[in-house]
């Protein structure tokens, strides 16, 4: 993606601050919601239930799976944020109580990055000079965290939208009572995952029908193990 390297352009993007992507959320909803209500479909053809059987419990898999995993999402994510306040609280005791040992990890850090002498000293008193600027640095360079943190509610929203969505066209040729409807099912299933793997690509550098074929692969993995297990309990049965 270009972006426009004009001084006005460049200060209008940073002032907007970063823009999170919550692709590996819809990602994550997307996959699970097909590839979960798939294996409900090939559970029980493979155990020569109903077709009535897919739609109770593949609406159900679709309503609680589907809400358990935004549900997660969010508090996960949630948790992210109030793991990164907890940090920065610390940070702020121990400038409080040791300012110049916390000076001294700064002077290592970057120390680390190829900085000595008096460049060195100037990078520890410009960080330093400024609370706030002084603890971020030490979350991003001690911890590892980033400086903003996503939304838990947008990263639950992304992931239960693309599972209700993925998740319902595996059921479709049953809701519409399809001759045949399992193997429309699976063809329908297959191209969502592939369709899914295509759409991931264009934030990577993996090319889209290798990205497709990948999702593909897995999502197809996860379908014959459900499908085995449903015939494994129809032999159980008889």
């Amino acid at each position: 993606m270009e972006h426009d390297h004009s001084p006005e352009g460049i200060r209008a993007r940073l002032s907007a601050g970063p823009q999170h992507s919550y692709l590996r959320d819809w990602v994550y909803g997307g996959i699970d919601g097909s590839v979960t209500t798939f294996a409900v479909v090939a559970g029980v053809v493979g155990a020569h239930l109903s077709p009535k059987i897919v739609l109770i419990i593949g609406a159900a898999n679709i309503i609680a799976d589907g809400f358990s995993m935004a549900a997660s999402n969010f508090l996960g994510t949630k948790t992210e944020s109030e793991e990164r306040q907890r940090i920065e609280a610390i940070e702020h005791s121990h400038i409080e109580k040791f300012p110049e040992g916390e000076r001294e990890e700064v002077r290592q850090i970057f120390s680390e990055k190829g900085f000595d002498g008096e460049d060195l000293e100037r990078v520890v008193d410009l960080i330093t000079s400024d609370r706030k600027r002084w603890v971020h640095t030490m979350l991003v360079e001690e911890y590892g965290l980033p400086l903003e943190v996503r939304s838990p509610w947008l990263a639950a929203a992304s992931t239960l939208s693309a599972f209700l969505l993925c998740g319902l066209i595996p059921l479709l040729p049953y809701l519409f009572g399809v001759t045949d409807a399992f193997w429309l099912s699976a063809t329908l299933t297959g191209v969502v995952f592939f369709a899914i793997g295509s759409i991931k690509s264009m934030w990577s550098t993996v090319q889209w029908w290798r990205s497709g074929l990948e999702t593909f692969a897995i999502g197809s993995i996860a379908a014959l193990l459900a499908y085995a297990a449903g015939v494994l309990l129809r032999g159980f049965g008889q």
